[in-house]
């Protein structure tokens, strides 16, 4: 194949499912279905979250957090995929391809965060009841959003900036249904080992570090449980010991 680095390009062609036309229209269908009941589900969740003076705690803050990432991640992603499902035009412009994966990469890396947050909080309402309302004060429940939404976006910053100065081959065909950036990477005519490597650090810093913590987080809540179910099978015990 003939290479001809183009940093530049006037856009990309998103492959997506062109290989199955026969599928493209029932996509449509399910898919617009889908998108519209999740705006309408997040959107009840903040709204419900915000009006109801008994859900202003912080498990609900977190998540209408989690609905308003999703509400954007979703509004990103979808409107493109369904414009390219109905037709045969399947491109994105270079400028929208790079706003698509800052978006998408900043907002998968948040989420990953806010999850671990909200785990945090689980853990604390469960395992330390008595000190709750001391340790997750609104001051710190905003420190927390904020570290989330900052982390995920430096990173989304430091890996678009990465691939979009990759050199890319003569053709800027993109076998996916978005600009993603293992499918962008493939495209380049150089420089993928470092960046796939930086890719795996970035996956081991925001998807599997996040992933034990939430593990170890509702792994000493299943202990904390059946610590407190066994405290009670004692105490109806001996209640019952009591009685005879």
């Amino acid at each position: 194949m003939k290479r001809t680095n183009f940093s530049n390009p006037a856009g990309f062609i998103l492959l997506g499912f062109s290989d199955q036309p026969q599928l493209e229209m029932v996509l449509l269908l399910v898919i617009s279905v889908i998108h519209i009941l999740t705006l309408l589900g997040n959107t009840a969740i903040i709204l419900v979250s915000h009006v109801n003076p008994k859900l202003h705690m912080p498990m609900y803050f977190f998540l209408s957090n989690l609905s308003f990432l999703d509400l954007c991640f979703t509004t990103s992603i979808v409107p493109q995929m369904l414009w390219n499902l109905k037709g045969p035009e399947k491109t994105i412009s270079y400028t929208g391809c790079v706003i698509q994966l800052y978006i998408a990469l900043g907002l998968g890396s948040t989420e990953c965060v806010l999850l671990t947050v909200m785990a945090y909080d689980r853990f604390n309402a469960i395992c330390r009841p008595l000190h709750y309302g001391v340790i997750m004060h609104p001051k710190l429940l905003q420190q927390l959003a904020a570290v989330a939404w900052t982390s995920g976006f430096v990173e989304s910053t430091v890996q678009t900036t990465l691939v979009f100065q990759l050199p890319l081959c003569s053709h800027h065909r993109v076998d996916d249904f978005m600009c993603e950036e293992p499918a962008l990477i493939k495209i380049a005519c150089v420089g993928k080992t470092f960046l796939e490597y930086e890719l795996s650090v970035a996956t081991v810093l925001y998807v599997v570090i996040p992933l034990g913590l939430i593990l170890v987080s509702y792994g000493c809540i299943v202990r904390s449980m059946l610590r407190i179910k066994s405290t009670e099978g004692r105490r109806k015990a001996f209640g019952t010991l009591d009685l005879t």
